[in-house]
């Protein structure tokens, strides 16, 4: 059956990982706090180094930012089953990437009103008026899903929320007297915000999903949008609804030119089945994202230009407020894809996401190509390398010590 064909990614994932010589110690590699047990389900499927709950079910990454020496990563959970439900926001945070520390639950639905995808920033100025005291109020932008009105058939059922934090992100109020900031238009995929620091235009924007196009939103304090441009019709692939938008600038690698990446993430109607993630390289003025020609035409020519070909990458964004001593574009996905994601064999939890990688944009001639790589960090869970020429052992040969191997 379908699920059974790719059940085994997830321990091919974490078998590669240790045959090319990663330390998968309980000191080093402990997903999510975990202490993991001798089950049989354990053993096989709870990788190392792709963060994974405790329990319950999670999807996409959510409101990922950098502040007091920790990245913090949310996630859609469902912390009481195995399979999709009422969605919260759960929360890890990590200091390197990799060895992550599961917190408490972040963001908790309202009765049928479900806590969709969204984005969180640091709101270092305080524009929202929301911070209290001298930590800069983190902002969580985040959609609703009012499941009241899915049942009886409505359109507008969802809508953009914020929420906020005055401990960098550990503990989280929504803001009920202003919610909802961005109210539906009439529009039934209206979700997944997306919202960064434009230095340049001096203002906060928002990418959103909506159908089969990106909404572009500007606003001078998180709580009040104002509608900008629309991006997407007759544009790239359209198998499937758009979702988890990301956009960003970011300097063209070896020169001194920047562009602009709109990441969609779009289901169904991947390049390999399912799930998958395109993206567009083009300017953006303050308030419309403008295709580079070059690019434009690739696009033409190939129907979308995928960030990814593989199929356990979906969801997919970047981290907010990396320092700029660092510099980095940080993303992360979600392991898995929709067509198969209900059906993985683990019973705990289910669910993990990618290695964070470190995306890049190089240029060659007139083409623009979003590389990725596993983050650095991923290196200082790297064992050293035995190197050795055939030998013969007439009892007992011991060529790896502490069970780690490289080959």
């Amino acid at each position: 059956m379908k699920s059974k064909k790719h059940l085994p990614l997830a321990l091919y994932s974490a078998a590669l990982l240790s045959i090319v010589g990663l330390k998968p110690s309980s000191a080093t590699a402990q997903t999510a706090a975990v202490t993991v047990s001798n089950t049989a389900e354990e053993q096989m499927y709870r990788p190392h180094f792709h963060f994974t709950p405790k329990k319950g079910w999670m999807n996409d990454p959510n409101g990922m930012f950098f502040a007091n020496g920790y990245y913090h990563l949310f996630y859609q959970h469902y912390p009481d089953g195995n399979t999709w439900g009422p969605m919260h926001w759960g929360h890890a945070i990590s200091k390197d990437l990799i060895k992550w520390e599961e917190q408490p639950i972040a963001l908790y639905p309202d009765k049928d009103k479900y806590i969709f995808s969204g984005s969180a920033v640091v709101d270092t100025q305080n524009t929202s008026g929301l911070g209290t005291g001298k930590t800069a109020p983190i902002v969580a932008i985040y959609t609703l899903h009012d499941m009241t009105k899915e049942k009886e058939g409505k359109i507008d059922v969802e809508q953009q929320d914020i929420a906020f934090s005055n401990d960098n992100g550990f503990t989280w109020q929504k803001f009920e007297k202003g919610n909802p900031v961005v109210k539906n238009p009439g529009i039934r995929d209206f979700r997944d915000p997306k919202v960064s620091w434009d230095e340049t235009h001096k203002q906060w924007i928002m990418a959103l999903a909506a159908q089969d196009r990106i909404h572009f939103y500007k606003s001078s304090n998180l709580k009040n949008w104002e509608f900008a441009s629309e991006f997407g019709k007759n544009i790239g692939a359209h198998g499937g609804v758009w979702e988890c938008p990301d956009f960003f600038e970011i300097k063209v690698e070896g020169t001194k030119e920047t562009k602009w990446i709109l990441i969609v993430n779009l289901n169904p109607g991947g390049p390999n089945g399912g799930s998958g993630v395109q993206y567009f390289v083009g300017d953006f003025d303050g308030k419309t994202f403008m295709m580079d020609q070059s690019f434009a035409e690739r696009v033409k020519n190939e129907k979308a230009v995928w960030a990814d070909y593989g199929k356990d990458n979906y969801a997919g964004v970047t981290w907010n407020n990396v320092p700029t001593s660092d510099g980095r574009r940080l993303f992360i996905g979600w392991m898995s894809n929709w067509d198969y994601a209900q059906q993985v064999p683990t019973t705990t939890w289910r669910s993990s996401t990618t290695i964070p990688r470190e995306l890049k944009l190089v240029k060659k001639g007139n083409h623009y190509n979003l590389v990725s790589t596993p983050v650095k960090e991923i290196n200082n869970y790297v064992s050293k390398t035995i190197k050795t020429k055939s030998k013969t052992g007439k009892e007992t040969l011991n060529l790896i010590e502490n069970g780690k191997v490289d080959l």
